[in-house]
């Protein structure tokens, strides 16, 4: 598959099992679980095409589990995907771009339309994802004394570290 198709197809899958199920049809389970077979025939795309996607994705958004699937994280809507409560590694990162910069450090990192801040574990995971609305800034997140605080972390399937809020005096510009 070539790499338009293939991102074409990952959006679809996107909206489809983080916003916008019941526009193709779908139901996830509370989990945000829906059977391969289901999401194959809402998109009309074959079983390869629709694990090639899940494999080839560089932010890994998709998990298959037997004959299910779901995103790793991200929804507009309400699931539970069950991940645990866990420490962060150290400082943690978010990237971002100059409009959005003094909100940000007025009134910290907020989920927007998605159930959690999304934080990156590196520097330049974090630039590639700022960089998607333009000149990439990127924020380092104090993330062990959030931490340390009872502010609450999961780490995803994917790697991404999520948390309900980030509170300004716990970024920095890196």
């Amino acid at each position: 598959m070539n790499e338009e198709r293939m991102i074409k197809l990952s959006k679809r899958m996107s909206k489809a099992l983080r916003h916008s199920p019941e526009r193709v049809g779908l139901t996830l389970d509370p989990a945000g679980w829906v059977p391969v077979t289901a999401l194959l025939d809402a998109l009309g795309v074959s079983e390869a095409e629709l694990r090639e996607v899940v494999s080839r994705n560089d932010k890994q958004r998709f998990t298959i589990d037997g004959d299910r699937i779901r995103a790793n994280q991200g929804h507009s809507i309400e699931v539970d995907l069950g991940l645990p409560v866990a420490v962060p590694p150290g400082p943690l990162f978010h990237g971002t771009v100059a409009a959005y910069l003094d909100a940000i450090m007025r009134d910290g990192l907020r989920p927007m339309s998605r159930h959690d801040v999304h934080l990156s574990p590196d520097r330049e995971t974090a630039r590639r994802v700022g960089a998607r609305r333009g000149r990439p800034l990127i924020l380092t997140v104090d993330a062990l004394a959030m931490h340390a605080d009872g502010h609450e972390f999961r780490l995803s399937a994917n790697g991404v570290w999520l948390t309900q809020h980030v509170p300004a005096q716990y970024l920095a510009q890196a």
